[in-house]
């Protein structure tokens, strides 16, 4: 019977410490808003990866989630999820529907409606921070919004990688630049 207790004893605190290894690294999230669409839509259920930010850094195209300092009506802090459009240094600008970073044109053919409405100044984003923006750039408040701004690397909790829901769509989220 004490053998028993503890080959059992055994299997739940190894149960226990791959649960908190995984929950360690990997954030399941719920998207609520339209501003990944179509890349991604409301209800999808998402693996947040925080390992590649541990050590490194984000790279243009990482689609991430990060603390937005912003809080909803119930006084929560918002997460929100955004590709990253330029990391430090870089000079981003938006004309005549385009956006452009250090000089070229990006091809974007992953955002919704195929252009970026308003135009922005260039703008070169700060040491330790990135510039990001939704792919429904008529629907999604991100760094052109001064309420966000650019975005510290510290803030950022992971990169999405995997969809889990819906059923239909599951797989890997596709990274672009």
């Amino acid at each position: 019977m004490k053998k028993t207790i503890i080959e059992f004893a055994k299997t739940i605190i190894l149960a226990l410490v791959i649960a908190l290894v995984i929950t360690t690294f990997i954030k399941p999230t719920l998207v609520k808003g339209f501003s990944m669409y179509p890349t991604i839509s409301p209800n999808n259920y998402l693996i947040v990866n925080k390992i590649p930010y541990l050590a490194g850094e984000p790279e243009r195209g990482d689609i991430i989630v990060f603390k937005a300092h912003i809080y909803s009506d119930s006084g929560e802090e918002k997460d929100l999820i955004k590709r990253v459009i330029g990391i430090e240094n870089d000079v981003i600008e938006i004309k005549d529907g385009v956006v452009y970073r250090n000089g070229e044109a990006l091809d974007e053919s992953y955002i919704y409606g195929g252009v970026t409405p308003g135009d922005m100044a260039p703008y070169t984003v700060d040491k330790g921070h990135i510039f990001a923006m939704g792919d429904n750039r008529p629907n999604s408040m991100d760094s052109r919004d001064p309420s966000i701004g650019e975005i510290a690397v510290s803030d950022i909790l992971g990169r999405v990688d995997l969809r889990l829901y819906p059923f239909s769509d599951i797989g890997l989220i596709n990274q672009s630049n």
